[in-house]
């Protein structure tokens, strides 16, 4: 769970990264997972967006995300979420 502090700090870095993928037609799929999974690995924090003809809110997916990967909401602000979770192994952010 991260503190609100924590959760403002990722807020500030989220502004800068680009978006990584794109929650389509086809909803929140296991390809998506695998690929936000390898993300996450790698960078730890990672913004999505999700398309007008995705199935599911930019919240709902959010959430979906969040759960299958054990990961923590950052932000939802329109279409766009932000998810981070610490790799265990090699950290990259300081949090």
């Amino acid at each position: 769970m991260l503190t609100s502090k924590q959760r403002a700090a990722l807020r500030g870095m989220a502004n800068t990264i680009d978006t990584l993928f794109q929650v389509g037609k086809q909803g929140v799929t296991e390809t998506l997972q695998k690929q936000a999974e390898d993300a996450l690995l790698a960078r730890e924090l990672i913004k999505l967006r999700v398309l007008e003809t995705a199935p599911v809110t930019a919240k709902e997916a959010a959430t979906l995300l969040a759960q299958a990967l054990g990961a923590e909401v950052v932000q939802v602000i329109g279409t766009r979420f932000v998810l981070y979770r610490a790799n265990p192994e090699h950290p990259v952010l300081q949090v």
